[in-house]
């Protein structure tokens, strides 16, 4: 079986977790813009750091057959310094329509404040300007009305809810968000938001309709084979490998696909690997030998 995790910061992850991923079955990977655990001090932080999602990090992954993707947004906890702000939301159109961006995001609410409504609000007129699906951050505090007030913002800016997944559910949210028709996020994390087993439940009391599994994993303490490892305990206990597909791979590919950046031909046909392959003259190597790889037969 073949895994997506849709949502996973790669730019703090080491090399050796693409080998490893790429060994659990994960085929892509969609890494949205987020923040660096410390505030940015100028404009010029966010360009170098969005040019590293459509470039050097699409190249590391895919010298270990992985493709990767990614979303742009100003992230809901970085709305909050209004000058900086205004200069990244200036700066997102020369990196919304590059090859690879899948949707904007993940944008939202962080302590549900007016900058963060405000910012949340513009970029979501972006996502319809240029015609994209919307990942919505939901907050970790105050989370359930957080989650509502999200679904409400989307709906007063005319987005329909299939267009819009709304990340970082729990028990709390999850039946709120799929009654409204939005898809339903949810990440498995070691110690906080939902971990496997009870991932294994939300699946079994809602089945795979618009459910999505991912790992969020970044420099915190977080696992980047979460989806891989969540799907074997579900077929563990006794949920559908049909379902198990749904939520761990093919809900991902028809979400993004609306994007039209994000095919499965991309990676079931042979997928040929030659690490001796440079970006700007860098490799990922450092002086080991490179391998021609040949990932043949890359099955749904």
């Amino acid at each position: 079986m073949n895994f997506i995790d849709p949502h996973i910061h790669m730019v703090s992850r080491t090399t050796d977790d693409y080998e490893n991923m790429r060994a659990a079955g994960i085929v892509a990977v969609i890494e949205p813009a987020f923040w660096l655990g410390q505030p940015r001090t100028n404009v010029g932080s966010f360009k170098d750091y969005y040019s590293t999602l459509v470039g050097w990090e699409r190249f590391r992954a895919s010298q270990f057959g992985i493709k990767h993707y990614c979303t742009m947004g100003l992230n809901s906890k970085e709305a909050n310094n209004e000058a900086l702000a205004d200069q990244v939301i200036e700066l997102l159109p020369q990196f919304i329509a590059k090859e690879g961006v899948v949707a904007i995001g993940e944008i939202g609410y962080d302590d549900q404040t007016e900058l963060e409504d405000k910012y949340f609000r513009i970029q979501l007129e972006l996502a319809k300007e240029y015609d994209l699906p919307v990942l919505v951050h939901t907050p970790h505090r105050d989370k359930k009305q957080g989650t509502l007030r999200s679904m409400d913002v989307v709906e007063e800016h005319g987005i329909p809810p299939h267009l819009v997944l709304i990340d970082h559910n729990n028990e709390e949210t999850a039946k709120a968000v799929l009654d409204r028709g939005f898809w339903a996020g949810f990440t498995i994390y070691p110690k906080t938001k939902m971990g496997k087993k009870r991932m294994v439940e939300v699946a079994k009391q809602y089945g795979s309709t618009k459910v999505i599994v991912d790992s969020s994993a970044d420099w915190g303490v977080s696992d980047a084979l979460s989806v891989p490892k969540t799907a074997a305990l579900m077929l563990e206990r006794g949920v559908s490998k049909e379902d198990v597909h749904k939520i761990c791979y093919q809900n991902a590919l028809s979400f993004y696909g609306q994007s039209g950046q994000f095919n499965e031909s991309d990676w079931v046909q042979d997928n040929n690997v030659n690490q001796a392959d440079l970006l700007e003259g860098n490799s990922v190597l450092r002086g080991q030998n490179p391998k021609e790889i040949s990932f043949k037969g890359m099955a749904k």
